[in-house]
């Protein structure tokens, strides 16, 4: 993801044997660092004062009257409690507290006890509401509807928090008249599960995914129905007795109202929705041993909401980015389960085939990731058949888009679309821009291997650009498509954790940018202003969303800036070498900090020790 101006947008190690498992054939394997062996589970109180009996110790609030022990109200236990709302007025309150989820633990919860005392008299509408969070991840939501005599244990997954700080949240918010009280006490982190560390396997797993997906759309584009199945091996020597679905652009709904819905599964059976019915569990018939292949298959419905977003429509335009469910990974730190974050990206997945139908109007282009092919369907429609090879997932776009295509020096398949507005001139010039980036970035890195390259342009873009296998949404703007082409490379190719790792591919992504460009970075090191001593270039998007306005300048900025200055260290053919090599490496695979650090230290006599520390890159 490109960020503008004014806005940012935007894990386990490989062993050996993955690695070369997952490299091109005869490309050389670098050796790896053993696996960091993972943490015991802790089930020790980590909410502070969640009784508040010690006042507000531990707690910010929004008012110094959220925290209480005045009468007329009760406590569940004690005698405070922390109330939000009962104005019978306007008005939002706010209680939060940092909190860390201890790692390697079967499971997490959060539990509360909670009394809804409302003068509301409806029974269908909610006015006045109570969210709980875990950093900008919506755990639940009550409201007045939820009433109740007195109070009620609620419980909340916070397992995918695992191993993380986070800021946990409560906020009430009441409408004009008629007041709800929303009582809160006991609040608590409960812990289950291994007590000592788990056996560190660091084999990425379900591994070789094949997605074959049929849909058909209502007549906007902007509905989607149809079925998905997904086979996979277990790569590792630890049993699969479950799987997880990332259904990511439930994040833009509530899990009341899903934009994505999953029903009839076959291969396994549904459990819980989880991270904001984000993440679907997937409980396996018998346990899959290594070498094993399985088989989901489940109906889909994609419901695409207004509004311009990777998953949004323009008006008649159309952006379907993430919005098919991918299996999630498990390494040696478990399954990554992270939350969705619209500062930055969450979207961690393992290279996949994709065979992807869409019938749709005839009125509607359908660019897609992957090489498409248009056949007739039913009357006043149109078969778009779209084949991707090892790639991270999956998106397109429906809409009556101009298109304009041509092709690369290099011989790829360059195709343009645009909404309305964008004019003639300015469609040319991103397809020009186009056909020049993605043969200098493969000059660099590696022949482009994903066959053609669609970028669908839109000036009202919040994000600036995003970037998807074959596939990019952009501005009219040089830079930020160069960016989003390089990505094909950095993020797209060479994979990596975006959640736990966003440098890996925003910060190699903008200085593949600045070469295409010719831009040397020459002195941008001296611009770095550390905002605290715990701000690092290799910091986890946890942190950047808790310091959302430093996440471009760090990851993006400092990030190229410390790059540009490896470059001088190790010299100009050196670095490109470098970089080259690394790329053939992981080709299809997955890059960690520590596996950059060991390859830049194996091209260079210097010890890089103090450069790592310099530069803040920690791993």
């Amino acid at each position: 993801m490109r960020p503008t101006p004014h806005k940012a947008l935007g894990a386990g190690l490989l062993t050996v044997a993955a690695l070369t498992a997952l490299s091109l054939p005869g490309a050389p394997a670098a050796a790896q660092p053993a696996p960091a062996p993972v943490a015991a589970c802790t089930p020790a109180p980590t909410v502070a004062n969640g009784g508040f009996e010690s006042g507000t110790s531990s707690w910010t609030r929004s008012a110094s009257t959220v925290i209480t022990s005045r009468t007329g109200r009760s406590a569940h236990g004690g005698s405070a409690y922390a109330r939000l709302g009962g104005a019978g007025s306007t008005r939002t309150g706010t209680l939060a507290q940092s909190v860390t989820v201890p790692a390697g633990c079967g499971a997490a919860t959060l539990t509360f006890w909670l009394h809804v005392d409302t003068a509301e008299t409806t029974s269908a509408t909610a006015r006045d509401k109570l969210t709980a969070k875990a950093g900008s991840t919506t755990l639940a939501t009550y409201s007045n509807l939820d009433r109740n005599t007195g109070y009620t244990r609620k419980t909340l997954d916070v397992s995918a928090f695992a191993g993380r700080t986070v800021n946990l949240s409560f906020t009430g918010t009441e409408d004009s008249s008629l007041r709800t009280s929303f009582l809160l006490d006991d609040i608590a982190l409960d812990t289950s599960g291994p007590t000592a560390p788990l056996r560190a396997d660091s084999t990425r797993t379900p591994a070789a995914p094949a997605y074959t997906v049929g849909l058909s759309s209502n007549t906007a584009g902007t509905v989607w129905n149809g079925h998905e199945s997904v086979s996979f091996t277990n790569a590792s020597s630890t049993a699969l007795s479950e799987v997880y679905l990332r259904l990511w652009d439930n994040y833009h709904g509530t899990c009341d109202a899903m934009p994505i819905k999953v029903g009839n599964v076959t291969g396994g059976t549904a459990g819980a929705y989880s991270v904001g019915c984000t993440a679907l569990r997937i409980a396996l018939p018998t346990p899959l041993n290594q070498g094993q292949t399985a088989t989901l298959g489940f109906d889909l419905g994609i419901t695409v909401p207004s509004g311009v977003d990777r998953f949004g429509h323009d008006g008649a335009f159309s952006f379907i980015g993430n919005a098919l469910p991918v299996l999630a990974v498990r390494d040696s730190v478990g399954w990554h389960l992270d939350p969705y974050t619209d500062n930055g990206e969450s979207f961690y997945s393992l290279a996949a085939d994709f065979r992807v139908t869409l019938d749709h109007p005839s009125t509607l282009l359908v660019p897609a990731t992957g090489t498409s092919t248009d056949t007739p369907g039913s009357s006043g429609r149109t078969v778009t058949t779209a084949t991707a090879a090892q790639v991270r997932d999956f998106a397109w776009a429906a809409g009556p888009f101009s298109r304009i295509s041509g092709t690369s020096s290099a011989g790829v398949p360059v195709n343009v679309y645009s909404v309305s507005g964008i004019s003639s001139s300015s469609a040319q010039s991103m397809l020009s821009t186009a056909r020049s980036a993605v043969d200098a970035h493969a000059a660099r890195f590696g022949a482009y291997p994903y066959g053609e390259l669609d970028a669908v342009i839109d000036n009202n873009y919040w994000f600036g650009g995003m970037e998807y296998p074959g596939f990019v949404l952009d501005l009219v703007s040089t830079t930020a498509l160069t960016h989003e082409i390089a990505h094909q490379w950095w993020y797209g190719i060479v994979g990596d954790d975006e959640y736990t790792n966003p440098w890996l591919d925003e910060a190699f992504t903008d200085y593949a940018t600045d070469l295409a460009l010719g831009r040397t970075g020459t002195g941008c090191w001296s611009s770095v202003s550390w905002a605290s001593g715990t701000e690092k270039i290799t910091n986890s998007m946890a942190y950047w969303d808790a310091h959302s306005s430093r996440y471009s300048t760090v990851v993006y900025g400092y990030g190229k800036c410390a790059l540009h200055d490896l470059r001088r260290v190790l010299g100009d053919t050196a670095m490109a070498k470098l970089l080259k090599d690394y790329a053939t490496a992981h080709w299809y695979g997955v890059s960690t900090t520590a596996g950059f650090k060991a390859a830049a230290q194996a091209a260079t006599g210097t010890d890089l020790t103090s450069f790592w520390t310099q530069h803040r890159i920690d791993g």
